[in-house]
């Protein structure tokens, strides 16, 4: 029996990157054999185990076959005669194909090594076509890796091309693609995750509402770089640059969707489109089952977000409905995601990466100044039963205008 340490703590050592969690593959071994010494099972899908002492994962090297469509429809094969080399033959880029042993000795028979230093990433077999979610995985990939100067081989880029014509794609489960997708929004550079599924063909298929933004113009006066598409893109890389949780990212991606139906004769103009993008936005988070947390900001900002933009022009009362469907009086975290989803719309426009936003301190003092008002200032002046609530209403919106004397 022999342990190698494998996939990405190899890359990311080889890298000069932090390695967080180390994956093991066991050879010359079965079940029991691992059973007897303390391991302890987890895998569903193939034989995994958890170390005894460490509780990392270690998974008996195995073979897979294709035997139907999408990712499940594999073979799995183990046993005490799969060889490392064997292991490694199955995975997906060759930068994930370097395996070490226990005296840290390197096993690279298919490039990796070499593929890491030319910063390429590049396919380990034609494999790699059998398994549509590696179409995935490579624009992860390259979105985690971009900014160290990484780019998608030519020959696996028509791989990739070609498994999406053959349709494989289609045959994608919805959980596999929200959990790489969620994985890619969180990286430093997401944009390129979603244009290395556009330059394969596989975005239009898996999500299309985002696909339909790209080559819809917008005014130029207000969107330099023109290209609804790009637009998108560019506020996503700021709420990377910012540091912005996921549910702010989702929302950033979706919030224009409603441009990429904008009939083509009223275009750059693109009137009402967050009205229509909302049911866009349900349709794509109901078909990728995305969580309800990332979901509803992704209908706020949807639906809000010109009028944040126009914060300063806003009357009284439309203030107040604007900070209580971000919910500022009751949930502080979530009026300050929508209003940051906001602000990286307006910076992800050409040249404007850095531009002030002051519709987040006006609406900020608009609900602070609100809070002061409570449902018992609203009893005192006599306002009973469902009279409370809208003397509640009033006495806000009062307070708001004085406020802004």
């Amino acid at each position: 029996m022999k342990r190698y340490l494998v996939g990405g703590a190899v890359r990311d050592a080889l890298l000069g990157l932090a390695v967080h969690e180390r994956d093991w593959v066991v050879v010359g071994a079965d079940p029991d054999t691992l059973l007897a010494q303390g391991y302890r099972p987890v895998g569903v899908d193939f034989p995994v185990f958890l170390h005894p002492e460490t509780q990392e994962e270690h998974a008996l090297a195995r073979t897979e076959r294709k035997s139907g469509r999408g990712y499940h429809g594999f073979t799995f094969h183990t046993g005490p005669e799969v060889t490392i080399e064997d292991d490694l033959l199955r995975r997906d880029l060759t930068v994930n194909a370097i395996a070490q042993d226990v005296d840290g000795r390197l096993i690279d028979p298919y490039g990796g090594r070499a593929d890491i230093e030319a910063r390429v990433l590049r396919h380990v077999s034609e494999a790699f076509a059998e398994d549509p979610v590696r179409i995935l995985r490579v624009a992860r990939f390259h979105a985690r890796f971009a900014a160290l100067g990484f780019s998608v081989a030519p020959e696996t880029q028509q791989l990739m091309r070609q498994m999406v014509e053959a349709g494989e794609v289609d045959h994608l489960v919805a959980e596999r693609v929200w959990r790489e997708t969620a994985r890619a929004l969180m990286h430093d550079r997401p944009s390129v995750y979603f244009e290395t599924l556009r330059a394969c063909g596989a975005l239009a298929r898996i999500m299309p509402e985002i696909d339909a933004l790209f080559g819809v113009p917008q005014p130029a006066q207000y969107h330099p770089e023109i290209d609804s598409g790009r637009h998108v893109m560019m506020a996503l890389d700021v709420a990377a640059r910012e540091s912005a949780p996921l549910r702010v990212r989702v929302a950033v991606l979706l919030h224009d969707l409603g441009k990429g139906v904008t009939p083509r004769e009223h275009w750059p103009s693109h009137r009402g489109h967050e009205q229509t993008g909302i049911p866009l936005v349900r349709g794509f988070c109901a078909r990728l089952r995305v969580p309800h947390v990332c979901r509803d900001l992704a209908l706020a900002v949807t639906e809000n977000h010109l009028r944040v933009h126009r914060s300063e022009e806003l009357r009284a009362s439309t203030t107040l409905d604007l900070v209580e469907q971000f919910r500022g009086l009751r949930d502080p975290e979530y009026f300050e995601d929508a209003l940051w989803a906001c602000r990286c719309d307006v910076r992800g426009r050409l040249d404007r990466e850095s531009v002030d936003y002051p519709s987040i301190e006006r609406l900020r003092a608009a609900r602070d100044v609100a809070a002061t008002v409570q449902a018992s200032d609203a009893m005192a002046q006599g306002a009973v039963g469902p009279q409370i609530g809208e003397r509640l209403r009033q006495l806000r919106i009062a307070a708001i205008k004085r406020a802004r004397r």
